[in-house]
């Protein structure tokens, strides 16, 4: 399993929040949902994502962007065009003064704007609760991430598109896994492209002994490694896996695991049935209780105080 499909694994989207919207310009759109991460592309038209404090983005028609949560940020066409609509937590549209607008937008399934034949279409796909987007993964995203059409190229921009708008059973678990085909599909692109600006953990994958090694700990990591096991699996010395793991890494191949299942650890809490002593059998802990001991020694919470404050975030 290599690095990219390890952190992808796992929690994933649950009844995302997909939306095609439709407006003439000029328009603008200031967004303060908080959510963990939203995908962005335009099907018709132009527009910018603007990050507060940072240069706007431009979208043209087939780019796609990532813009990594919470912090607000606006869409709009132009970027100086003054926001006309706030999307709150809970995908609530109101105007600037606070006054309801889902309604007076709404244009049919999954969309919403001035009118179905405006001229800028976007498309939007939102994970709305921490757990379906590794904690991992966001640290390794800049704030916003930008593809443009001739650099990905991809189909399932127009296939997004086509089912959208559609209103049969099952269709929303149809748009969870397209709006996670479309997030894998742009950050494999955009981590082959910006390899000298991805994590370490990720440009060591391209080692031979390394990238074995991280492989194996990705995919089995409640197996009771040590250094000595995991460098016989790779063909290699005990010696020679620390220290080329340390150098490209910059931890030595049980911290980085130790890091590793807490991560996962962090990722499945927040699945509402997952108990502790599940959580700690499937990322290589003996006890819920030694899970708890490690998690706190590491996060400085405990599992259940971080499962809550991960839930009071999400209700905020």
């Amino acid at each position: 399993m290599d690095a990219l499909t390890a952190l992808l694994t796992g929690p994933r989207a649950r009844g995302a929040f997909l939306l095609r919207s439709v407006f003439d310009p000029p328009w603008s759109l200031r967004i303060e949902d908080r959510a963990p991460l939203t995908v962005l592309t335009t099907v018709r038209g132009s527009g910018w994502v603007v990050p507060d404090g940072a240069e706007p983005v431009p979208l043209h028609p087939g780019d796609l962007v990532i813009v990594r949560g919470p912090e607000p940020y606006t869409v709009a066409d132009p970027p100086r065009t003054p926001p006309q609509v706030v999307v709150h937590p809970g995908q609530v549209s109101t105007t600037v003064d606070g006054e309801r607008m889902c309604e007076t937008l709404d244009q049919g399934v999954r969309t919403w704007g001035t009118g179905p034949d405006a001229a800028t279409v976007l498309l939007s796909g939102t994970y709305q609760l921490h757990g379906e987007v590794s904690g991992r993964l966001l640290r390794a995203l800049p704030p916003v991430l930008r593809l443009d059409a001739a650099e990905w190229g991809s189909p399932l921009v127009a296939l997004l598109e086509a089912e959208i708008g559609r209103d049969e059973p099952g269709q929303d678990a149809v748009l969870d896994r397209l709006l996670d085909l479309l997030l894998i599909s742009a950050l494999r692109c955009w981590f082959a492209r910006a390899a000298d600006r991805a994590p370490a953990w990720y440009r060591a994958h391209s080692d031979p002994l390394v990238g074995r090694a991280l492989g194996l700990l990705h995919a089995d990591p409640a197996r009771a490694w040590t250094v000595h096991e995991l460098a016989a699996e790779c063909g290699a010395s005990r010696a020679a896996l620390a220290r080329r793991f340390t150098e490209l890494v910059g931890a030595p191949p049980m911290a980085y695991l130790t890091d590793w299942r807490l991560a996962r650890a962090a990722d499945l809490l927040a699945e509402p049935d997952a108990t502790l002593a599940a959580v700690a059998r499937r990322v290589g802990y003996g006890s819920g209780f030694a899970l708890s001991a490690a998690f706190k020694r590491v996060r400085g919470v405990s599992p259940q105080q971080y499962r809550e404050r991960a839930g009071a975030a999400t209700d905020a």
